[in-house]
């Protein structure tokens, strides 16, 4: 007993890393704290990783949709439009989630890793996002200055045409460059350097080449809405 404090030690029967354990811990501190007037604290390496995963959920909760609505208002002010940036925004964020799909299967049946780490959703998002709006950017903005002369059909075949090999090319030698991160001894690092790589790749090769564009010809003028090019794109459509 310190100071009128008395601490027990107790061992868990699961595994201190299980999801067993976790919910041990949280029931036991729900428990105590049940208890009026009790400020009993529950410690330990399982309880120190259910804060981490607490904190880790909450970071990811509150960060990546301000990151998202950040990005959203960037793109909006950029291309002069609201369906533009929201399509962009829809395309960054599949292409995220398909990172994370691949990048399970390459863990757990490529590399036999037993999870990743809390943290590795939050980085991961953060790295794809920024180096996906990039793209997003250099495609879109030179797609933009192209469809106020062309008109925006001829505009994203012209605009694909400039900036496609340069984001393709770009993307390589960054996949190469996060792809290092794989050799050495930390896990979460080869985790985040193999999805920066395969989410770079993907974005690059697949949505920024393929999805965007194709979405982009597709819609039409009615990508711009309800910016003025949106409109003049249609009148001068019809009017020829």
């Amino acid at each position: 007993m310190v100071d009128g404090r008395v601490e027990f030690e107790a061992t868990l029967a699961d595994p201190p890393d299980s999801d067993g354990a976790e919910r041990t811990i949280r029931d036991l501190r729900e428990a105590v704290h049940g208890v009026p007037g009790s400020d009993t604290v529950v410690g330990g390496f399982t309880a120190i990783n259910v804060d981490t995963s607490d904190a880790s959920a909450r970071d990811r909760n509150v960060i990546i949709p301000v990151v998202l609505l950040v990005i959203a208002v960037i793109l909006a002010l950029l291309l002069r439009a609201l369906l533009a940036p929201l399509l962009l925004i829809a395309t960054v964020v599949l292409s995220f989630l398909a990172t994370l799909g691949l990048c399970a299967l390459i863990f757990r049946h490529l590399l036999d890793f037993p999870g990743v780490d809390q943290s590795f959703p939050l980085f991961a998002f953060v790295f794809l996002v920024a180096l996906g709006i990039d793209y997003n950017i250099f495609l879109m903005s030179r797609v933009r200055e192209e469809s106020v002369h062309r008109g925006t059909r001829p505009g994203v075949l012209a605009g694909l045409a400039v900036t496609g090999g340069v984001i393709t090319s770009a993307g390589i030698v960054l996949a190469a460059t996060f792809s290092a991160l794989a050799v050495l001894p930390l896990v979460v690092l080869v985790e985040l350097g193999i999805a920066v790589a395969v989410g770079v790749l993907l974005d690059t090769i697949v949505v920024r080449s393929l999805l965007v564009p194709a979405l982009s010809y597709d819609i039409g003028a009615r990508i711009w809405w309800p910016g003025r090019l949106g409109r003049t794109d249609r009148e001068a459509r019809h009017a020829r």
